[in-house]
């Protein structure tokens, strides 16, 4: 890579890196003083204060990011391993300042969301605010690593502070959860593993040096037999393709995200799940161009399969969390869809949805746990007319699944939309097949919504078992309240970003659009649409 490539491609800034550095630590530190705390209440004020400094932060972050400048941004990189040509090395790109500003925002709202949760007998506070700081850090350097070693140590990380957040503060379930979430991510990491320690030697053979320099990378692995990216595409496709989750690899996350706490469900849903597709755009697309190019029907194929899939299965779901995994599993099939039909429009849609799915998705869940929190049940059946008790909350399940389902003018139609228009130029029948997972979407979220929501009240969670199921009672005499003020509190931001998304999102698609650009030239493919 010669200079000047290599000064187009970087840009170093003291206080952007030193800014970015912070924003890692920061939650790390937090986490373990709180750990310490015994005072429960005490332990949930300082892990909220410091999600919200960490936010505050985000925003000099963004505003300091140049969208024309350098493709990396706020680069720090120091020698960690010289003998194997490793590197703490971290930047930003338009894609993933918008996901760790995703994650800035979703950290402080699963902090408030979770304030009244009842933990399990023996499992204080501290514990569980302690984590979810501690995998804060994790996310954060996942989406900041340039070094490919350095986002695998991340990619792996991660995982331990999630296991122990299903392990000890999930549901009934939450050990057989737990352990099936590892595995599957453990086995995913250690593919990948085999594919960069190839991508070293790979490099070695090509230049004489092995790197696990990201830029540098994609300067010399394109020039590797197309068998070789195969090979390697491979190993870090299995990765991301579990953690995403595609179809067939998906299995664990309804498990998952049944037996997790509500706020550790939306940081997996909403933020975690989101490594995998990172991972196409950032690694498997400017890594390995033939090998895209070569895969990608097959990933087309399981993408759309995911779509269809995903949303038979929400629509028959009777528990409304794993009712949320499945509308996961559908929204990630778009998500690929977008990223592997190689337009500029498709993956700019792909890399908004990433954001987009995050916050409807994360708003449904918190909602859903407020529903779960009034009856003692998550499962459907148990419910009916909460609306007459509940009107607020009922209003905002509904807002949240309108989103999740695209309705125009809300934030997730942008994204679908800007996924189909793009895929359809290069893959009509795949685009087609994905329009029809948005009628599909309809009905799951609407259907959950009649029957948890509409008619008499009814359902063992608001009667009680002396009722009987399905009988109708008093309105009245069901002691069930609407939204206090914390829950508000919490919502708030969330609808705000929703509705301003729908109507503007371009403050966010100009900061990803060039990223996107650079990605979509370094498969070596043309825009079918002309671009934007």
């Amino acid at each position: 890579m010669n200079t000047t490539t290599a000064q187009t491609m970087v840009g170093t800034s003291g206080n952007g890196s030193a800014l970015l550095l912070v924003l890692l630590l920061l939650p790390l530190i937090g986490g373990v003083v709180v750990s310490f705390f015994k005072d429960d209440q005490l332990a949930k004020a300082v892990a909220l204060t410091v999600s919200i400094i960490e936010l505050i932060l985000v925003v000099p972050l963004w505003l300091s990011y140049q969208p024309s400048g350098a493709r990396l941004q706020a680069v720090l990189s120091v020698d960690w391993i010289p003998a194997f040509g490793v590197h703490f090395s971290l930047g930003i790109d338009g894609i993933s300042l918008v996901m760790i500003a995703l994650i800035g925002v979703l950290t402080p709202i699963v902090i408030g969301g979770s304030w009244a949760d009842k933990l399990p007998e023996g499992r204080g506070a501290a514990g569980f605010y302690s984590l979810l700081l501690i995998m804060q850090t994790g996310m954060v350097g996942v989406f900041a690593a340039t070094d490919v070693f350095l986002f695998y140590v991340f990619f792996e990380a991660v995982l331990v502070p999630m296991y122990f957040l299903l392990g000890r503060f999930g549901g009934p379930r939450r050990q057989y959860a737990a352990m099936k979430f590892f595995l599957y991510s453990l086995l995913g990491g250690l593919i990948m593993l085999a594919s960069v320690i190839g991508l070293y030697a790979t490099s070695a053979e090509l230049r004489g040096a092995g790197t696990l320099d990201w830029l540098t990378l994609t300067q010399v692995i394109k020039d590797a037999p197309t068998s070789t990216q195969i090979w390697l595409f491979l190993g870090f496709f299995v990765a991301f393709a579990i953690k995403a989750p595609l179809v067939p690899l998906h299995t664990w996350l309804p498990d998952a995200t049944a037996e997790a706490p509500i706020g550790t469900g939306v940081l997996l849903v909403g933020v975690l799940d989101k490594i995998g597709t990172f991972g196409f755009l950032r690694y498997c697309l400017p890594l390995f161009p033939a090998a895209s190019q070569n895969l990608a029907p097959l990933v087309l194929i399981l993408s759309v399969a995911g779509i269809l899939y995903g949303a038979l299965l929400a629509a028959g779901q009777n528990d409304m969390k794993r009712l949320m995994a499945y509308i996961s599993i559908a929204h990630f099939g778009f998500i690929g869809l977008g990223i592997f039909a190689f337009s500029t429009q498709s993956i700019a849609g792909s890399a908004l949805y990433m954001v987009n799915h995050g916050l409807a998705t994360g708003m449904l869940f918190l909602v859903v746990g407020m529903v779960i929190a009034r009856g003692d049940s998550r499962l459907i059946s148990d419910y009916g007319g909460l609306s007459k008790l509940t009107p607020l909350l009922a209003g905002l399940f509904l807002f949240a699944g309108l989103s999740a389902l695209s309705l125009p003018g809300l934030n997730s139609f942008v994204s679908e939309f800007l996924v189909l228009v793009g895929s359809y130029p290069r893959e009509p029948v795949y685009a087609i097949l994905g329009a029809v997972g948005m009628i599909l979407a309809a009905l799951y979220v609407l259907w959950a919504y009649q029957r948890v929501f509409q008619g008499p009240v009814r359902g063992n969670a608001l009667v009680g078992v002396a009722g009987g199921p399905g009988a109708a009672t008093d309105p009245a005499k069901v002691s069930i309240k609407d939204l206090n003020v914390r829950e508000k509190l919490v919502l708030a931001p969330l609808v705000v970003l929703i509705i301003f998304l729908g109507f503007y999102p371009a403050p966010v698609l100009d900061v990803l659009q060039p990223t996107v650009d650079a990605t979509l030239q370094s498969v070596g493919l043309a825009d079918p649409v002309g671009g934007n």
